[in-house]
């Protein structure tokens, strides 16, 4: 058994060559569009901090209870996006400055001008949206959401969008569409809210707006846990640190599995588990868990 996983053995085929030696065999030009360095990136509308292969987001306008704008969603979508390509980050934390998340939708700099726009330009905002969280969801990175205080309208919707989330006893999330006139199904809601909480929970909080507390947000799945508000931060950044310090290609893999296989029947999930199983068994993290 040794032998037949030892990529230096005759038995290994030919066309496979090791995780050690195909960076060596990549040509440059294809490396350079498809693998980025974005540990210094320099963001806009939000912090951001990389150490260690574990990027923290922090939305970062706390007198307001951190919340978004047209520019902030453009500048997160992006960044999600490029993430797919970042060869030196492997784990995100998504947290908000000060004693809250995030409040959703700027009331002035977002709400307002809405109500002014015309239908196409209208579909253009709600389309950017929508690209932030499939951004979210596309890029192979687990995302931790750190979630105090107010969690309400999109920021609840960031929650909804990560991997994972840490809460407080004190924190109260929202999904408080209906309450402005809209409806519960944004940002794909109506899609992932009930493969979290249930169809039957998901329609309460989409049809009345109503908070979910810290407590009960746990006891429904919607928090992994919760943890003291000073320990916050620092808890999701160890679990960052976590899944960073794991086998990164396989998280990918895990992560765009449990993205697709609701679309799929039991007998197609288990036969792409099989071919995505396959394809981990090739790289090097693999090889060295046995050795």
């Amino acid at each position: 058994m040794t032998a037949s996983m030892d990529p230096t053995k005759p038995t290994k085929p030919a066309n496979a060559p090791g995780p050690e030696t195909a960076g060596e065999r990549i040509d440059p030009t294809l490396l350079a569009g498809n693998r980025q360095a974005l540990a210094g990136y320099a963001a806009t509308h939000f912090h951001w901090q990389c150490e260690g292969g574990v990027a923290t987001i922090t939305l970062n306008r706390p007198e307001r209870k951190n919340p978004l704008t047209f520019a902030s969603y453009a500048e997160l979508r992006d960044l999600f996006a490029r993430l797919k390509y970042a060869a030196d980050v492997h784990a995100v934390v998504l947290a908000g400055a000060g004693d809250n998340f995030c409040s959703g939708g700027d009331v002035h700099e977002i709400i307002g001008p809405l109500v002014r726009l015309a239908a196409p330009d209208l579909l253009m905002f709600t389309r950017m949206t929508g690209d932030l969280v499939k951004a979210m969801r596309g890029c192979p990175q687990p995302i931790v959401a750190a979630i105090d205080g107010v969690c309400a309208g999109a920021g609840a919707i960031l929650a909804m969008a990560s991997d994972l989330r840490l809460g407080t006893a004190r924190c109260r999330t929202a999904f408080l569409f209906n309450r402005v006139g809209l409806a519960g199904c944004d940002m794909g809601a109506c899609a992932m809210l009930p493969r979290i909480v249930g169809q039957g929970r998901a329609s309460e909080l989409l049809y009345t707006g109503r908070a979910l507390g810290g407590e009960e947000g746990e006891r429904w799945g919607f928090f992994n846990r919760l943890v003291a508000p000073e320990q916050l931060l620092a808890e999701a950044q160890a679990w960052a640190r976590d899944l960073a310090a794991g086998p990164t290609f396989a998280n990918g893999i895990t992560k765009t599995m449990l993205h697709q296989e609701w679309s799929m029947t039991i007998e197609q999930a288990i036969e792409a588990e099989a071919q995505a199983q396959a394809i981990c068994m090739m790289t090097e993290d693999f090889r060295r868990a046995y050795h």
